[in-house]
């Protein structure tokens, strides 16, 4: 038998479509190499974020939001007529993003509160699993 590539759009798809229809609140696997979790959230969607500490800078520690899965990079909503500018604060729990598979549309929270400082991917680009997306300054 071989492995399951869970860093395919694709899979993920089937997963989250699968979940959904079995009416199932969520899955997480992990493995040696990473570690896939997907919520059914309901009204509010996934919820999938992923940080990784960054080296000190002075009164600053930085943190990058990676892609929790592969898929197409979104810095708003498609249906959002609001641009989303840089820098700002965010909280824990805002939604600074989207990784977008087929018609599925999985929010991005920062999982920390700081200022959102710089953007790491490109607005419509297609991003692996892991890829760095966003940088968050968070207080010392």
């Amino acid at each position: 038998m071989s492995a399951i590539d869970f860093s395919d759009p694709a899979t993920i798809a089937l997963l989250t479509e699968a979940l959904t229809a079995a009416g199932v609140d969520g899955l997480e696997i992990s493995r040696p190499g990473g570690q896939l979790r997907i919520i059914v959230a309901g009204k509010d969607g996934a919820r999938i974020s992923s940080t990784e500490a960054m080296p000190c800078a002075p009164g600053f520690t930085p943190a990058v939001v990676k892609a929790p899965m592969a898929g197409r990079f979104c810095v708003e909503h498609p249906t959002s007529a609001t641009p989303q500018n840089l820098p700002r604060s965010v909280s824990d729990a805002d939604i600074v993003g989207f990784v977008g598979v087929g018609h599925i549309l999985l929010p991005l929270r920062p999982g920390r509160s700081g200022v959102l400082t710089r953007l790491l991917a490109e607005p419509g680009a297609l991003v692996g699993f892991g890829d760095p997306l966003f940088e968050i300054e968070l207080p010392s």
